[in-house]
């Protein structure tokens, strides 16, 4: 295996599959990183989400998801023209991959894209890990309202990587926490980025945050209504399925026994808005 492949794997501590598991998807995410900013990609997009949240700020949890939004609507983009830099920034590392364009009518203004390992150059464990993907999206109508910085990574080279700064971040996170809709089922990710803003004292960007919801959801919110309706969610969901759907993606789950609907209720007290 190429040697910078094994060093940027080595700056994780992997004991058991899952972790090896979880430190070659942020290893896939950062060399994804690297080929989008050879191409150019972000003098036009910011990353945000989760994965950007772990990768330049350390968030405690693993991701497997990359979102980008564009700097300002562009009907015309097209994400595959930058699907060479990405395979020729594997390529160079040792490694072939399959990036395969997904239209799904549920994401609606969302372009998604599929990026999976295609070769067998992973350990006999991952040989048999057929299903490992990353995915990517890009916002390419995006509520706009928000700020942005240059954030350096040092591997698989130094390179810059344009993302939303940590106040809009939250509200990306917010508008995702209070409208998400996955049926039956609970995205507890949601829950441990909001716990981890408010114990490091972000504020949270109100004005990107009525923006997302009024390009997303067609209405009008006060920081009023945005705290009922937070509360309401955090009072009335399963704190059990949350937990389940965390755990396999941190590492200690001993630290999710504090959480409860209480928790994240006097945790809601403690926002602080812009």
């Amino acid at each position: 295996m190429n040697n910078i492949f094994e060093q940027m794997l080595s700056h994780y501590q992997i004991v058991t599959e899952k972790d090896r598991r979880n430190a070659i998807y942020e290893v896939m995410q950062q060399i994804t990183l690297a080929g989008l900013y050879r191409g150019g990609f972000f003098n036009k997009a910011a990353f945000y989400g989760g994965t950007c949240l772990r990768i330049f700020h350390q968030l405690e949890r693993a991701s497997e998801d990359m979102d980008f939004s564009l700097l300002a609507p562009d009907k015309a983009f097209k994400l595959d023209e930058y699907f060479p830099a990405i395979i020729e920034e594997f390529n160079t590392l040792g490694r072939d991959v399959v990036i395969t364009k997904k239209n799904k009518q549920n994401f609606g203004k969302v372009e998604s894209a599929f990026l999976k390992d295609d070769t067998e150059v992973y350990d006999v464990a991952f040989q048999t890990e057929r299903g490992l993907k990353i995915k990517i999206e890009v916002d390419t109508q995006p509520p706009l309202m928000f700020q942005t910085e240059q954030k350096l990574l040092l591997h698989p080279f130094s390179f810059m990587t344009r993302c939303f700064t940590l106040p809009d971040l939250y509200a990306g996170k917010m508008h995702a926490l209070i409208f998400r809709s996955w049926k039956n089922r609970v995205k507890g990710r949601d829950w441990y980025d909001f716990e981890w803003y408010v114990r490091k004292g972000i504020q949270l960007d109100f004005v990107h945050l009525q923006e997302r919801i009024r390009e997303f959801n067609g209405i009008e919110m006060d920081k009023e209504e945005f705290i009922r309706l937070l509360k309401e969610r955090l009072a009335s969901t399963d704190i059990k399925m949350v937990k389940h759907d965390v755990e396999p993606f941190i590492k200690n789950p001993a630290s999710l026994e504090i959480w409860s609907n209480d928790y994240f209720l006097q945790l809601a007290d403690r926002i602080k808005l812009e």
